[in-house]
Order: C-alpha cells, then structure tokens, then sequence
C-alpha cells in the first residue's frame, strides 16, 4: 500500500467498480480464492527463481489485498504515521486472528520500514509459499519448546533490529476470535527492551478471512465484515517493560471494542 502522500488512514472505496466475476459469484471464497494461488503462485515462481526483495514483497501483498477488496470485502486501516514517525527499526506488537494480517501486513509496514515476521517453523515447509516466507528470512519458532523458542527469538530479533530490519511479532499462542489477554506473552517487548528500539501496538480485527475445518487458512471469505487494521504510538520500553505490555494490550482490548460497537450500530 502506497502512503507516499502521509496520509493516515485508509479506507476502501465503496464507489470503486468491482470486477465483472465478483457480481457474478455472489459468495465472495469463490471469487477471492483463485486470485490467491494465481499471486501466491506468481510470486513464488519469483522468489524460486531469484533474489526476491521487499518491494515485490509489498506488491504482492497488496494484490492479496486487492482482490480482497475485489470480492467485496471492505478495509478500514488507522494511525499508519505511526510506522513511520521515528527513526529506525521497531518491533510490532499486535493480536493474531487470521491469515489475512500475514498476507497484508506486508504492505503495509514494508513500504515504510523493512519488516519481517516470527513465524512457525511449518511456514518457511509450506508447498509453494515457502520460498516467499524463506526470501523474508523470518525469526521461526517450533512452539515445542518454549525456552528454546524464546532463545531464538530474543537472539534472532536482536540481530534484525541492529540491521535495521522491524520484526512483527504476534506474542498469542494461536489464531483466535477472542483476544484473550493471559495468553498474550511478553517476548515483544522483552525483544525490543534488548535491542533498546521501541514497540509500536496494532490491533486488528480480520475474521472476514475465516478459519477452515480442514485446511486452516483457508476458511470461508464473508465480505459482509470489515477489516480493521490500527497501528498506536509507539512507546520505548523503561524497566521490566511491564507498564508498556499492559498498555499495548489495554489499545487491542480498546480497539476490539470499538469495533465491535461500530459493527452492531451497522
């Protein structure tokens, strides 16, 4: 996503033309699907070829992200100054509903500021969209053990943010709906305390992009939920870092409500 102009926010246009398909197929998995492997597939072959770097990164992201909005889905994405109000890397903090935010993300931090992800392991295995997660050399973690994930990513993270690369971490155990605050873990900001750059929180809603029953990330696309995606302040981390992880998670709790609110009054 092009934010050339500084603005702050994003929302899509409701007036934009959709393509023919997306009025023909009424239910919004069939139109968005194929456009998914098609770019998956694409940029893949590119990243199999050859030296694969951030900005095709970002452009294949937004395709994602278009074609989201192509089969009907709408956008809504606030404080992006906030990525880009200081100097240097940061580490992103946010919950973890789906796989939009790991398609779209990129789009729109990358542009702003180099950017990678902790991911699982499984991710940089996965058929064909392993040679674009590999091209990002993501921090990966196994979850099998913990302690040795921690290790791994407080050194991992550590040697990215002295290179100058941002690093998204989603500090929940799994994808969930519901933002459940006891299973929202430190190693963001313990990450960003140790390389002494600031945090900045984003809280996202993205259920639109369902979970499947058989193949997790791909779930049914309901075009009739907003996406909202809101990047806070960023915050340097004093001490234990205790008073900066309960302010990121006051912002999603905050954010998740407001949203909430704003989708019953609709």
């Amino acid at each position: 996503m092009n934010n050339s102009t500084g603005k702050d926010s994003y929302i899509t246009d409701s007036t934009r033309p959709r393509p023919l398909l997306s009025k023909i197929f009424l239910s919004s998995k069939y139109m968005f699907y194929p456009q998914l492997i098609w770019h998956v597939t694409i940029h893949s072959g590119r990243a199999a070829r050859r030296f694969y770097n951030g900005a095709e990164w970002a452009e294949g992201s937004l395709a994602v992200m278009k074609s989201l909005e192509n089969s009907g889905v709408k956008f809504e994405i606030s404080g992006i100054r906030n990525i880009s109000s200081f100097e240097g890397p940061a580490v992103f903090i946010g919950n973890h509903m789906s796989a939009l935010e790991t398609f779209v993300l990129p789009c729109i931090i990358q542009p702003l500021k180099p950017v990678t992800f902790v991911v699982k392991r499984s991710l940089i295995d996965t058929p064909v969209f392993k040679y674009v997660m590999r091209s990002r050399d993501p921090i990966t973690v196994g979850r099998a053990n913990p302690r040795e994930d921690l290790r791994g990513v407080l050194e991992g993270g550590l040697r990215k943010l002295q290179a100058g690369i941002s690093i998204v971490i989603f500090p929940q155990s799994t994808r969930s709906v519901v933002f459940k605050p006891e299973e929202f873990n430190t190693l963001g900001v313990k990450v960003a305390s140790r390389a002494g750059v600031p945090v900045v929180p984003f809280a996202l809603k993205t259920d639109a992009w369902g979970i499947g029953k058989h193949l997790k990330d791909f779930g049914p696309v309901d075009n009739k939920k907003k996406v909202y995606f809101a990047f806070g302040e960023p915050r340097i981390i004093e001490g234990r870092g205790t008073v900066e992880h309960e302010e990121i998670i006051r912002f999603i709790e905050g954010k998740l409500e407001e949203w909430g609110q704003e989708e019953k009054n609709t």
